[in-house]
């Protein structure tokens, strides 16, 4: 019996801070899918390990396994971590050459439509929502159209749900909208105050936002576009294929899918679409 504790002891020695690291992390994540139900399991280590690590610095944390404590025993620290693992980098008209590349060749095939229905899955604070719902209006389709944002952190929902923006912000967002093939002027779309510019509430009038989560959740109706832009470039391989299932079944024959410019189709999906626009990443279902 003395030989067998000597050799586990010997064991944990020998092993790494890697391993031990990883190890922490590992029961970090099943701590969290356990009890709130959010599962991070599938996300990318490099990405996770640094947003990790940044909280163990704010909280002046000296190991992994004292981040797990806070989240067994503090129900609102987890706020905190949700914060932290959501994907946040988003912009107005982000990457201007993609929503000239919707207007030109996509709107054109929703035009033709009784009811347009649009996702964006993992819709951050909203900016590209509001993006899609302005060229919308300016191609005459917002009024005919329902626009579903969804995102895994109901913080950030409540803030994309008020269409408000910091007016630092907003120079920024107007070159990328002029950029985009604007038609108007940007400003006529919202109000301002010293800090803040509003969206024009008939802005958002057909968007409903939703907490909705690409690893657990199910679809929730069928789409003729959905977007989920760089998202799916901090999910393992294994996530990716249940998120591109997910986003299979959501779709409607002939309905489009457009991912971020560092993203593609993982080779089981392929044949299931045709390239519409390879270089902005557009796809389009081509299989029921």
């Amino acid at each position: 019996m003395t030989n067998e504790w000597l050799e586990e002891d010997t064991d944990h020695e020998t092993l790494t801070h890697s391993e031990l690291e990883r190890i922490e992390i590992e029961l970090l994540l099943e701590g969290i899918y356990s009890i709130y139900g959010f599962d991070f399991r599938n996300y990318l280590r490099s990405s996770l390990r640094r947003r990790i690590y940044h909280r163990m610095n704010l909280e002046s944390l000296p190991t992994i396994t004292s981040l797990l404590e806070k989240v067994l025993h503090e129900p609102k620290f987890i706020e905190k971590l949700l914060n932290d693992f959501s994907i946040k980098v988003t912009e107005m008209f982000r990457d201007p050459s993609f929503f000239t590349a919707l207007r030109r060749d996509v709107i054109p095939h929703l035009r033709t439509l009784p009811e347009i229905r649009i996702w964006h899955a993992g819709c951050a604070t909203g900016e590209e929502v509001y993006s899609m719902a302005i060229l919308l209006q300016e191609e005459g389709l917002l009024s005919k159209a329902k626009i579903y944002a969804t995102d895994m952190n109901e913080l950030v929902i409540e803030s994309a749900k008020q269409g408000k923006f910091p007016l630092k912000r907003m120079q920024a967002f107007t070159k990328n909208y002029m950029k985009a093939g604007g038609t108007k002027e940007f400003s006529s779309y919202y109000s301002t105050n010293h800090e803040h510019a509003f969206f024009h509430p008939y802005i958002k009038e057909n968007m409903m936002f939703a907490q909705h989560n690409l690893a657990t959740d199910c679809s929730f109706n069928e789409f003729h576009l959905i977007l989920c832009r760089n998202v799916l470039i901090y999910f393992d391989s294994e996530l990716q294929n249940r998120v591109h299932d997910l986003f299979f079944e959501s779709l409607t024959v002939n309905g489009f899918l457009a991912l971020g410019s560092m993203e593609s189709l993982i080779s089981f999906h392929k044949s299931k679409y045709e390239d519409f626009n390879a270089p902005e990443r557009v796809f389009r279902k081509i299989l029921k």
